[in-house]
């Protein structure tokens, strides 16, 4: 069977007869047996999923197939699903069956997607590697010596290696877009509030937004407007209307574009994606876009803001993590006292701690107005400056990553491992759209990724010009 695109091919190939539901799950199925070395995948629903396969054949001979049929989809491990494992890659919930489907997932279903598994990511999603995960790191297809990123680094290596048609992941602070980028596909961090937290682990609530993974535009847009839209069960999510965005992706003749000249010129950014990204932009100023460089003046105060305000947070959702409800439980301990120690210290990996201990300090008593309240008002700076001027331009272009993937076990110091956020951290503190979309490879033939941000809830707009750029790309 050839490798699909995009959901519209293989609508077409099974309005032809040249294909099934049940054999295309048959076809991935395959791509994950033999590519099992990659580890993109914790647990592979293989029956239930033929069963949802043969369902959908025939509701697309009864004509009542719902938008998603034919899509085969693979979920991050921290994405509840009513009755199957959801351990966030993690020892800490070893064992653990979720209870309930959570709204994202649960509009998967409704519109006939095909779920096939549940994937690799870093443990309860806190890295940019897929290397914290308690089931060891996915690897990237494109090298299995190098990471694929992360932290839903399983998830971007499926649809790299045609293991399933698109993922869905979740990003903090780039953890859709940076695995897309390093693995040559497409990345979507919608707007805060856009698609229901309920069903996600939990990791910075404030920070935290499910996003899908897929190999073309149209796909993002199509399971974007499935998974989009207000929920009884999540107060945060957006009341707004969403609109049909697989239905307007065709880009306006000319665009402002902005690009951020400290992010291009920047001193750790890699060569060849610099002249990538500027290759990108001349074709942009040649097709008639006005391409103008902007002054951000808050490049340097991203990450440790960042990293202040999502490790309180972290501090505080994981709390719930005690070894007494669910999950891991210290088969040595002696008493209550020594249960949550044991249980902590043992069910968590070192990563996981760390920014366990780093929130409780910038929380605690002597030290909040210092860290927390001040990281807060760097924040609102960040936001402020990014929607003026995303009010200026139509979007802002800037690197998804300052290198191509690097090789396991490369990088060993965290602040190297936290400062390859860089590019990617602002749309999260920010709250906007972003997504990341290839533009070729490096010398070594690992992808490179450009990332467009654009106002709140202006994803119409961003998917439009993204098309654009993939079309460049593919073409």
């Amino acid at each position: 069977m050839k490798r699909f695109h995009s959901l519209s091919e293989v609508r077409n190939e099974l309005a032809a007869g040249n294909t099934s539901c049940r054999q295309l799950v048959e076809y991935y199925l395959g791509n994950i047996e033999r590519q099992q070395h990659l580890n993109a995948f914790l647990e592979v629903w293989a029956d239930e999923a033929r069963a949802q396969a043969d369902a959908v054949d025939a509701k697309l001979a009864a004509g009542t197939a719902g938008p998603l049929a034919g899509m085969v989809i693979g979920l991050k491990d921290v994405l509840a699903y009513a009755g199957h494992s959801l351990q966030s890659s993690s020892l800490m919930l070893d064992g653990f069956k979720s209870l309930f489907t959570g709204t994202a997932v649960q509009r998967l279903l409704d519109a006939d997607a095909i779920l096939i598994g549940r994937q690799n990511c870093d443990e309860f999603a806190m890295g940019g590697s897929n290397e914290t995960s308690f089931f060891g790191p996915a690897r990237n297809a494109a090298d299995p010596e190098r990471v694929p990123g992360g932290s839903s680094g399983g998830s971007a290596v499926a649809v790299q290696a045609d293991m399933c048609l698109a993922s869905i992941g979740s990003d903090t602070g780039g953890s859709v877009r940076q695995p897309a980028a390093f693995c040559g596909v497409i990345g979507l961090k919608p707007t805060y509030s856009r698609i229901s937290r309920y069903g996600l682990v939990a990791f910075a609530s404030s920070f935290d937004q499910i996003g899908p993974i897929t190999r073309s535009v149209q796909d993002a847009a199509l399971l974007l407007e499935v998974m989009a839209g207000p929920d009884g069960m999540d107060s945060t999510a957006s009341q707004r209307e969403v609109p049909a965005y697989s239905q307007q992706l065709t880009p306006a003749p000319h665009y402002r574009i902005g690009y951020i000249a400290d992010a291009i010129n920047n001193e750790g950014l890699n060569p060849e994606i610099k002249s990538a990204l500027e290759t990108q932009l001349d074709i942009l100023r040649g097709q008639g876009h006005v391409v103008e460089a902007v002054e951000f003046p808050y490049l340097d105060f991203m990450i440790p803001t960042y990293y202040i305000l999502t490790t309180a947070e972290a501090s505080s959702n994981l709390g719930r993590f005690d070894g007494v409800k669910y999950g891991y439980r210290a088969p040595d301990a002696t008493d209550l006292e020594s249960l949550y120690k044991k249980s902590r210290s043992q069910g968590f990996g070192a990563e996981v701690q760390r920014r366990i201990l780093l929130g409780t300090f910038v929380l605690s008593a002597n030290y909040y107005d210092a860290y927390y309240t001040k990281a807060q008002r760097v924040r609102r700076l960040i936001k402020d400056k990014t929607d003026e001027l995303l009010r200026q331009f139509d979007f802002l272009v800037l690197p998804t990553t300052p290198t191509t993937a690097f090789k396991i076990g490369e990088k060993q110091d965290p602040v190297s491992m936290y400062l390859a956020d860089i590019f990617t951290v602002q749309a999260s503190l920010a709250g906007v759209p972003a997504i990341s979309v290839p533009v070729g490879e490096d010398a070594n033939g690992l992808p490179i990724g450009l990332q467009v941000m654009a106002g709140e809830f202006r994803e119409a707009e961003l998917l439009a010009f993204a098309s654009v750029l993939t079309e460049e790309v593919l073409a």
